[in-house]
């Protein structure tokens, strides 16, 4: 049975984390729609920034729907036969077509004179392909690129866009050059990019894409910035070329990548990693990262132990084999002013860059697994490892749906005693924003871009579920194998994952910063829209840079903004959470606040009414409806629940305490907002 949004919308406290649904959508739509994955936020980001239910002009109806369906639980996990996958694309396509519609006349403060100027998106970006960046610089023509960050505190970042030529500059909305870097395309991205265009769109690409052109932004928050991208001219300082070394070269030297705190250490024998230094928290570890598969039980076993078969709801290892390069892995180093890369091809369906920002703290892994081969008759899941030295104890920490992290241990259960039968699917969890480990001084933290599962089989260790792809079917309803198949003229081959993981370490007690911070800003990218100017007209008769809140104001580093969503004329639907457990870290774990004036510029707040989770009845009443269970124990014995006091009309301030969130109804003066 599927659900209507606005049926799940009225869901009570047994759909509890329902309005996160966004995140579980990260997980359908790279599964479902590989070729559409950045659109995976589009419906929480477009919510934000356009409070998007609107009933006149474009709105995001259609693709809210079409995610609602697909926020089935078996859909967000692939338990759906091809059928019913190919109908929630159709569907999601349609809906993402008329959001875009909406979100380019939200991202054009001042009208726009021809359709042209109208900012666009890149619905294919993530694969390389965005045709208004590859040819916009024909006949003098410039590319304005408007950058529109979700999350309430400012951001800087680096961002990617690919380009088809060298002599190119990019300028912020006050006209000043910026420091950017062109990094050339690998292979692995130029073959994905070739065949899932003609996949997709049913043409080869016309632009022979030669870099991704690399800039650093900054955006404030819940608004946007504007850059440029131009020719360079003689007297223009132009994006730097990456330095590029290949293994073809002489490596005769271990490899370091990264130009900042963090540094990578790798041998020159095979590209493997060997050292974590991180010069600021003077972490530095021995690690090592590895790919392997498990194959997966063919169920025709006599043995009535072995009959159940691997497959899409069934996780049934039968054995372990590490992925080994048949010849000398082929390496890539690529050094500029903003990040290094390592491109390594590690199998042949297995590639990988490892990234390091100058100004990040942390690595970020691009993998490309696919099409995985099963000629010789085996069903796979492929995993990545990553070992250190560290004494875990057999304990490691994922997390709930993007909220509590949970303590795991290897083999055990709190509430009963387990007898251990499968002891790696045993040990294998659902991980939506990250997973950690720790021991005497150090924490390894890693999170995900899509829901993946992980697990740490072995102390030091843990592992990600990155792909799957198997020969037979587990006969748990879906009635066919999960042997996913992309097409080009009658030609199918497995299908190609590309996803990222990111990495970091710290000292013990000091991840969750890194954790709750990044995981925000990796669950809600920056979102980029394209449009072409001529001259200057463009940025002339627009906003350049704009910030939904109060200029002096940033959101607390602990909370987020989880709705922001119209529902009808001068009543606005908002949700905060507090992104902090108890004790999860000694500065943010503490009660905090949220003012609404602020939240709010320049609109006349007349009335905020707190609701239940699901928005549909006042706190206050559900409250006297209450059940009193009876508990075990002494009542002293309980712990205490602390939560945010109720809000002050006048002060307009809300209170949140850890792991707390808060749905309020605030309704506007609307007179005031828009006129008579």
């Amino acid at each position: 049975m599927y659900y209507s949004l606005s049926f799940c919308q009225n869901l009570d406290q047994r759909m509890k984390y329902q309005f996160q649904v966004c995140r579980s959508f990260k997980c359908v739509l790279d599964r479902l729609l590989y070729q559409q994955a950045i659109l995976q936020r589009l419906c929480q980001n477009a919510e934000w920034l356009l409070c998007c239910r609107s009933d006149s002009g474009p709105n995001t109806n259609a693709l809210a729907d079409a995610l609602a369906i697909a926020q089935h639980h078996d859909a967000a996990e692939k338990l759906v036969a091809s059928s019913l996958a190919f109908l929630a694309e159709s569907r999601s396509s349609t809906g993402t077509q008329d959001s875009s519609h909406k979100l380019s006349a939200e991202l054009n403060p001042v009208q726009a004179h021809v359709s042209k100027g109208r900012p666009g998106r890149c619905p294919l970006l993530n694969i390389s392909y965005c045709p208004p960046t590859e040819a916009a610089f024909a006949d003098g023509k410039s590319l304005v690129v408007v950058i529109y960050n979700p999350l309430g505190w400012k951001r800087e970042e680096v961002v990617r866009i690919p380009v088809s030529t060298q002599k190119v500059t990019v300028k912020d909305s006050g006209g000043r050059t910026i420091d950017s870097q062109l990094l050339p395309l690998s292979n692995a991205t130029l073959s994905i990019r070739n065949h899932y265009v003609k996949a997709y769109l049913g043409k080869t690409p016309s632009e022979a894409l030669k870099y991704w052109l690399a800039f650093s932004a900054s955006v404030p928050p819940l608004g946007f910035s504007t850059y440029v991208v131009s020719i360079a001219k003689q007297t223009d300082a132009g994006s730097t070329v990456s330095t590029v070394y290949s293994s073809e070269q002489s490596m005769t030297n271990n490899i370091e990548i990264g130009q900042g705190n963090l540094k990578l250490l790798y041998s020159a024998d095979g590209g493997k990693l060997t050292h974590y230094v991180n010069n600021r928290n003077l972490v530095t570890a021995t690690a090592e990262q590895s790919y392997s598969y498990y194959s997966g039980y063919s169920g025709t076993d006599k043995d009535p132990q072995a009959s159940q078969a691997s497959g899409a709801y069934v996780f049934r290892p039968n054995g372990s084999s590490p992925i080994k390069s048949e010849s000398q892995v082929q390496l890539t180093v690529v050094r500029g002013p903003l990040l290094d890369e390592l491109r390594q091809k590690l199998s042949p369906w297995i590639t990988q860059i490892t990234r390091v920002y100058k100004e990040k703290e942390h690595a970020e892994v691009e993998f490309t697994v696919g099409p995985i081969p099963i000629d010789d008759g085996i069903g796979k899941e492929v995993i990545t490892q990553i070992t250190t030295s560290m004494k875990t104890n057999k304990t490691f920490y994922t997390d709930s749906n993007g909220r509590d992290f949970i303590k795991r241990i290897r083999d055990f259960r709190t509430d009963w005693d387990l007898e251990v039968t499968e002891p790696i699917a045993g040990n294998y969890y659902p991980v939506n924003l990250g997973i950690y480990m720790q021991d005497n001084t150090t924490e390894l933290s890693v999170l995900v871009d899509r829901s993946v599962g992980g697990s740490s089989l072995v102390d030091g260790q843990m592992e990600l579920m990155l792909h799957r792809r198997l020969i037979y079917d587990d006969k748990r309803g879906v009635g066919e194998v999960l042997n996913e198949t992309v097409c080009v003229q009658n030609e199918c081959e497995g299908l190609i994952v590309q996803g990222k993981f990111y990495l970091k370490m710290d000292q013990l007690g000091e991840g969750a910063k890194w954790r709750r911070t990044v995981g925000q800003e990796i669950y809600s990218p920056l979102l980029l829209a394209f449009a072409e100017q001529d001259g200057d007209n463009w940025m002339n008769s627009h906003v350049a840079t704009f910030s939904g809140i109060d200029s002096s104001y940033n959101l607390p580093n602990n909370v987020a903004i989880i709705t922001l969503q119209e529902h009808e004329k001068g009543k606005v639907l908002l949700r905060l959470a507090h992104l902090y457990e108890t004790g999860e870290d000694k500065d943010y774990s503490v009660m905090t606040s949220v003012e609404l004036k602020k939240l709010f510029p320049n609109k006349k707040i007349s009335k905020v009414t707190e609701m239940n989770l699901s928005a549909n009845q006042e706190r206050s009443m559900m409250e006297k409806r209450k059940l009193a269970w009876k508990v075990q124990g002494s009542a002293e014995a309980e712990m205490k629940v602390v939560r945010g006091g109720p809000v002050d009309p006048a002060k307009l301030v809300v209170e949140l305490a850890p792991m707390e969130i808060r749905t309020f109804l605030i309704d506007f003066d609307y007179i005031k907002m828009f006129g008579s």
